[in-house]
C-alpha cells in the first residue's frame, strides 16, 4: 500500500497551517493597536506624559503648552526606512488639519549631528514641528518597541492610542477626527442619583 503522497500533502498542509498560526502570533499584536484606533477603542491606562522638547525652530514645547489641541506624537528617526516612507502621509495629515485645534509633533531619537536632521526635513518639505529628544522622553512616554511610533493624545494630554509602523498615518485619521469632535472640558463624574 502506498501511502506517501497523502503522507506528504497532510504534511504540506499542516506546516502551511503551522506557517499561518505562527504568523498571526506575530502580526496580531502589533495590528490589534491599530484596529482599537480605527474603531474607536482607547488605550486603558489613560496616561498623560509630561515632556518638553524644544523644536528645530526654537520653540519650546512642552505638553502643557499643547493642552486643549489633540496631538500626534510621532517618533521616529533618518535611518528608519518605514519612518522615511510615512513621512509625506505625516505632512498630508498635518496639512489637512491645519486649521484645527490638532498638533503633529516629530520627535527624532537620531544621535548624529542636528544639522544631519535638519536637513533630512528640509529635503522632503517636512514643515510640522519637530525635535530630537533623549531617552527621557522615550520614557515618558512609556518606551517603544520599534520605529516608527506613534502616540495620540486628546485634547486633555491623555494618551489615547500608540501604534507601531509606517501606517499610523491611515489607521489614525479616524482617532483623530473622533479627538477634534470631542469636548476638550473634563469629564464630569455622574452624581448618584438621590434617593427618595
Amino acid at each position: 500500500m502506498n501511502t506517501g503522497p497523502i503522507d506528504r500533502a497532510r504534511i504540506g498542509r499542516w506546516l502551511g497551517n503551522l506557517f499561518w498560526l505562527a504568523l498571526l502570533v506575530w502580526a496580531a499584536p502589533r495590528c490589534w493597536p491599530h484596529v482599537e484606533a480605527v474603531i474607536g477603542r482607547s488605550a486603558s491606562d489613560a496616561r498623560q506624559p509630561v515632556f518638553t522638547v524644544q523644536t528645530r525652530d526654537g520653540r519650546v514645547l512642552t505638553a502643557d503648552s499643547l493642552r486643549g489641541r489633540v496631538v500626534l506624537v510621532n517618533i521616529w528617526a533618518t535611518w528608519c526606512p518605514p519612518c522615511r516612507a510615512e513621512m509625506p502621509a505625516l505632512q498630508q495629515l498635518a496639512d489637512s488639519h491645519a486649521d484645527e485645534p490638532f498638533v503633529l509633533l516629530g520627535l527624532s531619537v537620531d544621535r548624529g549631528p542636528a544639522s544631519s536632521v535638519d536637513r533630512f526635513l528640509r529635503e522632503r518639505g517636512i514643515s510640522y514641528p519637530n525635535a530630537i529628544i533623549t531617552d527621557d522622553i522615550l520614557r515618558a512616554f512609556g518606551g517603544v518597541r520599534g520605529y516608527p511610533t506613534s502616540f495620540l493624545l486628546d485634547k486633555r494630554g491623555v494618551l489615547r492610542h500608540t501604534v507601531l509602523g509606517p501606517v499610523a498615518p491611515l489607521t489614525l485619521r479616524p482617532a483623530i477626527a473622533r479627538l477634534l469632535r470631542e469636548d476638550d472640558a473634563p469629564t464630569r463624574a455622574v452624581a448618584p442619583p438621590r434617593s427618595r
